[in-house]
């Protein structure tokens, strides 16, 4: 019972609307209307600015980090470290970020939110993945590419670090979720119409 209740917490964490909340308190009535139509920080940053969207990834990041913690706490019985409880609070996470209970099971990519969360599930091969992200972002101005790139890093990097396999298929799957959540961006790619960093959405 209390792996339930471990899962279905880590699940409401991830599903605060940080974005959604963000964007209210920066005059923004719902960011859904805006750009992408998600809840994520590089939305955020193309309609409400660079503060807003420094507050929605730090928030994303730390309530997956957080998930994982007191989910992973909850689902073992205490904090004993079981990664089969903290690998599935962390897959839990992200789902709620990416279908959110509290926007009708709407909600973002879950970048930021299983960065957070794969921070405290399988820290070392977040790393390599970050220096993807920003190696990718910087050089192609991409946020989506970088992502992509990053997220399907971090499950070779925990299995060439050894973690156990609970960790790294809970990495898969979030990279699986994240590549999902991505499949517009990745048309947009293919077609050359991505928009870059810094550029504004012509369109939702």
């Amino acid at each position: 019972m209390s792996g339930a209740v471990g899962i279905v917490a880590a699940y409401l964490i991830g599903a605060v609307p940080i974005g959604y909340i963000v964007g209210r308190a920066f005059g923004v009535a719902d960011i859904r209307r805006h750009g992408s139509g998600t809840i994520g920080a590089t939305n955020v940053l193309r309609t409400a600015g660079r503060l807003p969207a420094i507050l929605t990834l730090g928030g994303d990041i730390a309530k997956g980090y957080l998930a994982v913690v007191f989910g992973g706490a909850l689902a073992a019985g205490a904090a004993s470290g079981d990664q089969g409880a903290a690998a599935a609070c962390a897959v839990a996470a992200v789902i709620g970020n990416c279908w959110s209970v509290f926007l009708g099971f709407r909600g973002g990519k879950g970048v930021a939110t299983g960065l957070g969360a794969l921070l405290r599930l399988v820290p070392w091969a977040v790393l390599p993945a970050a220096a993807v992200w920003l190696a990718v972002t910087i050089s192609f101005r991409w946020v989506s590419l970088g992502s992509i790139l990053a997220a399907v890093c971090v499950p070779i990097g925990a299995l060439l670090l050894g973690h156990s396999f609970p960790a790294v298929i809970a990495a898969l799957a979030i990279a699986a979720v994240i590549v999902a959540r991505h499949h517009a961006n990745i048309a947009r790619l293919l077609a050359g119409q991505e928009p870059k960093l810094g550029q504004r959405r012509s369109s939702a």
